[in-house]
């Protein structure tokens, strides 16, 4: 068991695996890998996007837009997005290969209509918490090990925020899977390991 770590398991639901609205390539595949290292952990957090159906970052909701333009917000450029994971259909579900029953959390994001959120820990304005790190703080936990969907998006924020926050953090690459949206898999791990995450494999934690 990895001592004073939790494993968080960002966004495996229908929305993002293939069939879904925000369908990411082969990114049920990445489930067998996170129930292995979840062998691992005693703490081990969910996220689960959850949007209102008339939220800022649907295209959808933007007369004259189409899906992977950006507009400018308040908290800086937002890319739109198919309308996915809208709360309480069958879109928004965990996969129904994931089964992980040990977690005890689980943190809902992107509900409030006009802000994103990617990051388990901060929505896109910088400001708004989760309550995430609190939680963490109060059970001891110093490290964090990530894994998800999508590696250059959701995954990559919260690596980054924990980093911030001053959490070891980790992200299991051969359980996460990235959108690759014009390049942005490589600029997303390029500016993780900036920010001093480690990039690590399954075999890492359980050989």
């Amino acid at each position: 068991m990895q001592q004073n770590a939790a494993l968080i398991v960002v966004d495996v639901q229908r929305g993002f695996c293939p069939g879904g609205h925000l369908a990411v390539a082969n990114a049920d595949q990445i489930i067998p890998n996170i129930h292995r290292v979840s062998a691992a952990f005693e703490t081990i957090i969910l996220t689960q996007d959850w949007h209102p159906a008339d939220h800022i970052s649907f295209a959808d909701n933007h007369s004259g837009k189409h899906v992977y333009d950006t507009i400018e917000l308040e908290y800086g450029t937002q890319v739109l997005w198919p309308s996915h994971c809208v709360q309480g259909t069958e879109d928004a579900e965990f996969h129904p290969d994931l089964n992980l029953p040990q977690a005890q959390m689980i943190i809902r994001k992107g509900f409030h209509r006009d802000i994103d959120s990617y990051s388990a820990f901060m929505e896109a304005d910088h400001k708004t918490t989760t309550g995430l790190a609190g939680y963490l703080r109060e059970r001891g936990i110093q490290s964090v090990y990530i894994v998800g969907i999508a590696t250059d998006f959701c995954v990559a924020w919260t690596a980054i925020d924990a980093r911030k926050l001053g959490f070891d953090t980790y992200v299991i690459a051969d359980a996460t899977k990235g959108i690759d949206l014009h390049g942005s898999l490589q600029h997303a791990w390029q500016d993780m390991l900036a920010q001093g995450v480690k990039r690590i494999y399954a075999k890492d934690l359980i050989g």
